[in-house]
C-alpha cells in the first residue's frame, strides 16, 4: 500500500470570473450535473463553494499524478465532490478508479478522502490517496 497527498489553493475570484466569462462552456468542462446544482443552491456563497470543489480535484490531480499519464488520461468531470448525509465531502472517483485501475497491472486505488474549507477570498482542499502497488 501507499498513501500519497496533494493540496491546493485558489483564489474564489479567479473561479468567479472565469465563469462569469465563460459561462456554461466553463462549468460543463470542468463541473458534474450535481456539483453544479450543489453550488447553485447557494447564492450567497456559490463562487467559494465552485472554488472549493475546483480545489479539491486539483488536489487530487496533485496525489495520483505519478499513476496517470498527464491530465488526458484523467478529466475533470471523472472526480465528482459530493457531499455525505453529514455534509462531509466526498469524492465520487468510479471513472477515476477505471484509469488508475489501467495504469499497470500492479496499481490500484483503493480510497480517497479530501477535506475542503473556504472564506470570502480562498478555497483550500486537501486529498489522501491510498494506492495498492
Amino acid at each position: 500500500m501507499k498513501v500519497t497527498t496533494g493540496i491546493d489553493i485558489i483564489e474564489v475570484e479567479r473561479i468567479k470570473e472565469a465563469i462569469l466569462e465563460m459561462g456554461d462552456s466553463f462549468l460543463n468542462r470542468i463541473y458534474t450535473e450535481k456539483e453544479i446544482e450543489y453550488c447553485n443552491k447557494s447564492e450567497v456563497m456559490k463562487y467559494q463553494h465552485f472554488a472549493a470543489r475546483f480545489a479539491a480535484k486539483e488536489a487530487v490531480f496533485k496525489a495520483i499524478s505519478e499513476y496517470i499519464d498527464g491530465r488526458k488520461d484523467v478529466i475533470w468531470k471523472d472526480i465528482e465532490i459530493i457531499n455525505s448525509e453529514s455534509g462531509k465531502p466526498e469524492i465520487n472517483v468510479d471513472k477515476l478508479k477505471e484509469n488508475i485501475n489501467k495504469a499497470g497491472d500492479n496499481v490500484r486505488l483503493i480510497n480517497i478522502d479530501v477535506s475542503i474549507s473556504h472564506i470570502r477570498d480562498f478555497a483550500v482542499a486537501s486529498a489522501v490517496v491510498l494506492i495498492e502497488k
